[in-house]
């Protein structure tokens, strides 16, 4: 039997500057977006930008979400800068 996980993306300069597009982590239970993120930045080094000053969005499948959101397994988390208009 698997071990159930979720699919982290990142996109625009959260890629490049963490060099990678996605990740596959275990699902906890109860596991919420912050405590995603808070996971990654204890990485340490350039991880350590998801909870700095800047901050991140985050949807999950797909639909805007906040710190608070439940993730579990099968999920996709994807991480980005906000986007400004011009």
């Amino acid at each position: 039997m698997t071990e159930p996980t979720l699919t982290v993306r990142f996109f625009a300069r959260l890629r490049e500057e963490l060099d990678t597009d996605s990740l596959n982590l275990p699902a906890n239970d109860g596991q919420t977006v912050d405590d995603l993120l808070t996971q990654l930045a204890s990485r340490g080094g350039r991880w350590a930008q998801l909870k700095g000053d800047q901050p991140v969005m985050v949807a999950v499948n797909q639909a805007m979400a906040k710190p608070a959101t439940v993730v579990k397994a099968g999920d996709e988390v994807a991480f980005f800068p906000p986007v400004t208009g011009g």
